[in-house]
């Protein structure tokens, strides 16, 4: 039976537990019509409350891609000559909450913090390339 793609995940990052969520989204030009393509990654650190949610925020743009139809599939982002990355996978998502943490993102810090993903993307598309273990030695 297939997962629900809107049901939260889990992920245990140095004995930490966080769920997260992929989603894709527009924004609306003033014809109404959908532009903007934007995938959201969010991460919630456990238990609920302590700590607030990190949103690493995927944006088209000009040598960019985030799926919006065929051929794409729907968790993939990346950079047109360059890296990759698929949402959807567990090991993506880790390798992208590591990146975060390396840039000084706090998981006990309890408001919201957004960050660029694509900041992210070449150290977390690396060290997949790579095929090591995200979490590290």
């Amino acid at each position: 039976m297939p997962r629900r793609s809107k049901k939260p995940r889990r992920l245990v990052a140095d004995g930490r537990v966080y769920m997260w969520t992929m989603r894709h989204s527009h924004r609306k030009d003033g014809n109404g019509r959908s532009v903007d393509c934007r995938q959201t990654l969010t991460l919630s650190p456990q238990p609920a409350g302590s700590g607030g949610p990190l949103r690493i925020l995927f944006t088209d743009g000009p040598g960019r891609y985030v799926p919006g139809g065929a051929p794409l599939g729907s968790g993939d982002v990346g950079l047109t000559r360059g890296q990759s990355l698929n949402l959807h996978e567990p090991g993506a998502v880790r390798a992208l909450l590591n990146a975060a943490l390396a840039r000084g993102w706090q998981p006990g810090e309890r408001q919201a913090v957004e960050v660029d993903g694509w900041l992210l993307l070449e150290a977390a598309a690396a060290v997949r390339a790579r095929g090591a273990d995200p979490a590290g030695p």
